[in-house]
């Protein structure tokens, strides 16, 4: 059926072809004018409708015979057409989503090539200092000698240094390298009334044998972050939970938060000191009533200053 439809359309545009052809011809011949047009320009509209009734007829005959294309013309192409403006619809938030995707992969290659970094200088020799590590600390009280106080500190840290990183070198020689507007903000800040503590720090991974390390300060005040018999945190212990495991768990909570706390405080100490077995006071209270709640309290038994050990006792109370 197909192919007899299109031999019929060649056919017939064959045929109409040569009669529009024809048409134009014997209009230009005759001088005929439409709208006032020249008579060659005429012939060429005729000639251009005739075209026009051909495919006209064409598609008619078409729609008319072919259910298959009258099914591809009025459905399916406003059905792709529905369906391709959806679809772009739908990419939009899939753009977006794309756009967070990338910039969290970059974010994760700065990170890999970071970590490919280190790894690189941990495999290259013996890390012996690593990035940020506090070197030194020394307590500085405002003089009119700071400078040479200062001084007298650089060259204790460098020789404390040194022994770390060169151990096998005898020879005593300056190998901190610090920043010029550090040294001036140390001397700038120290000059002022009061107490300070003074932090050198490694900026850099330092491995065994280098001949320098970069440092940098981190400058204290230092004054009194917490005083004696003052509470620093707190847990209750519930009915509930009064057996051994839950109470050795609450202690190492208590003393994970008492450390976090010091730490925003100022404090540079890195473990709480405790007076006495705190498992050891709150078993020893339990045996005299197991079914009440207990308050735990962490107080400070002494004054402390940001380089000074934070020093607690457990206080029991039953509620």
């Amino acid at each position: 059926m197909a192919w007899i439809l299109i031999v019929f359309l060649i056919l017939l545009g064959g045929l109409i072809a040569p009669f529009g052809d024809l048409l134009g011809t014997r209009i230009g011949k005759a001088r005929f004018s439409i709208l006032k047009l020249r008579p060659k320009k005429t012939a060429t509209i005729v000639t251009i409708i005739t075209g026009g009734f051909i495919s006209a007829i064409s598609i008619g005959l078409l729609l008319l015979v072919s259910e298959e294309f009258r099914q591809r013309l009025f459905v399916d192409i406003p059905f792709l057409q529905k369906t391709l403006d959806d679809s772009k619809k739908a990419l939009i938030p899939l753009q977006k989503e794309r756009s967070k995707l990338e910039a969290k992969i970059n974010e994760k290659e700065k990170e890999l090539n970071k970590l490919k970094s280190d790894v690189k200088e941990f495999r290259s020799g013996n890390v012996v200092i690593k990035r940020g590590q506090t070197l030194f600390i020394a307590e500085i009280n405002s003089n009119p000698n700071i400078k040479s106080d200062l001084g007298k500190i650089y060259n204790t840290a460098d020789r404390y240094v040194q022994k770390i990183v060169i151990p096998s070198k005898k020879e005593i020689k300056n190998i901190l390298l610090w920043r010029p507007s550090d040294i001036s903000k140390i001397e700038e800040v120290t000059a002022k009334n009061g107490s300070w503590i003074l932090l050198i720090k490694s900026a850099t991974n330092v491995l065994k044998g280098d001949n320098f390390v970069v440092v940098y300060p981190d400058l204290l005040q230092n004054k009194i972050i917490l005083r004696k018999g003052e509470v620093i945190t707190s847990e209750i212990l519930e009915k509930n939970e009064l057996d051994y495991r839950n109470v050795n768990s609450k202690v190492k909570t208590l003393l994970t938060k008492t450390s976090d706390k010091m730490r925003v405080r100022g404090s540079i100490v890195n473990e709480i000191t405790t007076r006495g077995e705190f498992v050891k006071k709150i078993r020893d209270s339990l045996k005299n009533n197991k079914n009440i709640q207990y308050q735990l309290d962490v107080v400070s038994i002494r004054d402390s200053k940001p380089a000074e050990p934070i020093i607690v006792d457990l206080k029991i109370t039953e509620l």
